[in-house]
């Protein structure tokens, strides 16, 4: 078996010209052959015409005369004539197989006043001795038949046949150069492919192919330092996910050990050790937060998490969530403001009781005292909105870029929050297994505004 792609493509190549060349031989001879056998037999036409306006003022004997003088002067061509009874007036040639070239029913027909072409009866094996025309010839009142055929000696053919030889084979040897010299063109390209695949495949994920085709090999080029970057660019976000998990997980481990070994000294007072329970205590439920996001997040981004649709009321799953944080929002005094319409609405209801326990409860955090929080739910034809706004402290257009970044906190949002920057991470992939999007649009120090639409097939409003 054939290992080596360039040596498979010459071969493949060779192969096509060998058989390109086969068919081709056969085909260009018959033509030829036919071209040059018409033209050979329009001249030999021609000269029995001028013979045969000649004759006209001949005798006998002249004719015989003339024919047998021609065949000594002209190289090109034999002459041979007939007599009324079809006998030969001149020596008859034979060919190569010793068989004479005009047989008596040609001559029969010849005399018969019809005119005789060679290429009217069928193929010639061989046009340049085959070939011959038969032309009626009138002196008086006896008619002859003139027969003029090609004279070419064995050498001449043979020169004919060695320069067609030559010739293909001259073709064979230049194209093989050529295809050996367009192989290796072809085949280079792919050789920096593979040799950058390696180095991918090591880790090195800063290759790239520079590649000035606009082929298909082209095109693969490019496609393959696309995804080279994409690959870069994963891995960055692996190493940024491994050192953002490392930190969120560092953070509350160093305040649990610190604080515990705090405890183990005597000489704390009582209020402090509860003090110290209560960050233990408190750090821990942030450890099993965090778990439990990263899990869940985990879980989200599989092929195989569960999905069960289902039909429930979603105006009434809000005010449920909106109940859940009124401990938190009636402590800030803050102005909840709903415009709930009942919807009825197929999807699945748990994983849509996390998105709005994460936006509503963000809203909640983030909005300070005597503030305001709008929800809104707007029913469309094929599609639900849901929009959560308040008056907090807002977001900067480039954090509103990143938010939805696994543990990315806005800088504001890092200095009241001990959240773990996962919680818009897992509302994006919900609401994109949804098939649904989500918007967010923000001012520092006016709030912020998402807008969540959920593409459904079937809803109803209720009466």
């Amino acid at each position: 078996m054939i290992k080596s792609l360039y040596l498979r493509v010459v071969l493949t190549f060779l192969a096509v010209v060998v058989v390109s060349v086969s068919v081709a031989f056969p085909l260009a001879t018959l033509f030829f052959r036919s071209l040059i056998t018409n033209e050979f037999q329009d001249e030999m036409l021609a000269i029995g015409s001028q013979i045969v306006k000649l004759s006209e003022n001949m005798q006998v004997r002249q004719l015989d005369t003339f024919v047998k003088e021609s065949n000594r002067f002209n190289e090109n061509y034999i002459f041979t004539l007939f007599n009324e009874n079809g006998e030969p007036m001149t020596v008859v040639s034979l060919n190569k197989n010793g068989v004479p070239r005009i047989s008596a029913s040609e001559v029969a027909f010849v005399l018969k006043g019809s005119m005789f072409k060679s290429l009217d009866y069928g193929m010639i094996r061989d046009p340049l001795s085959d070939m011959k025309v038969g032309i009626p010839l009138k002196v008086g009142d006896k008619t002859f038949a003139l027969f003029i055929h090609p004279n070419l000696s064995e050498t001449t053919r043979r020169q004919v046949q060695t320069a067609i030889i030559t010739v293909l084979v001259i073709v064979l040897v230049v194209g093989s150069l050529l295809i050996l010299i367009a192989s290796r063109y072809i085949v280079n390209p792919l050789k920096k492919l593979t040799v950058a695949t390696q180095r991918l495949a090591r880790g090195n994920f800063n290759v790239h192919v520079p590649m000035k085709q606009k082929d298909e090999l082209g095109q693969l080029a490019d496609s393959f330092n696309h995804m080279a970057g994409e690959l870069k660019q994963l891995e960055q976000m692996r190493q940024d996910f491994v050192s953002n998990v490392s930190h969120e997980f560092q953070t509350p481990l160093t305040s649990i050990r610190g604080f515990s070994k705090a405890l183990r000294g005597s000489e704390i007072e009582e209020s402090e050790r509860a003090r110290y329970l209560e960050i233990i205590e408190r750090e821990s439920e942030r450890l099993s937060r965090l778990s439990d996001n990263l899990l869940k997040l985990a879980s989200l981004e599989s092929e195989h998490h569960p999905f069960h649709p289902t039909t429930f009321d979603l105006d009434e799953q809000l005010r449920r969530i909106v109940v859940f944080y009124e401990p938190l929002w009636s402590e800030k005094e803050l102005d909840m403001d709903l415009s709930l319409p009942r919807v009825k609405i197929s999807a699945d209801a748990d994983q849509l009781n996390q998105v709005w326990m994460n936006l509503i409860g963000n809203a909640v955090k983030f909005t300070p005292a005597g503030g305001h929080i709008f929800i809104k739910l707007v029913p469309l034809r094929d599609r639900v909105q849901v929009w959560i706004q308040d008056n907090g402290i807002g977001m900067s257009e480039e954090d509103q870029g990143r938010i939805f970044e696994r543990f990315f906190k806005a800088d504001q949002a890092r200095q009241r929050d001990t959240g773990s920057g996962l919680g818009l991470a897992i509302v994006r992939k919900i609401i994109d297994l949804h098939q649904g999007t989500i918007e967010v649009e923000s001012e520092q120090g006016k709030g912020s505004q998402f807008l969540v639409t959920i593409p459904i097939l079937t809803y109803q409003l209720k009466k």
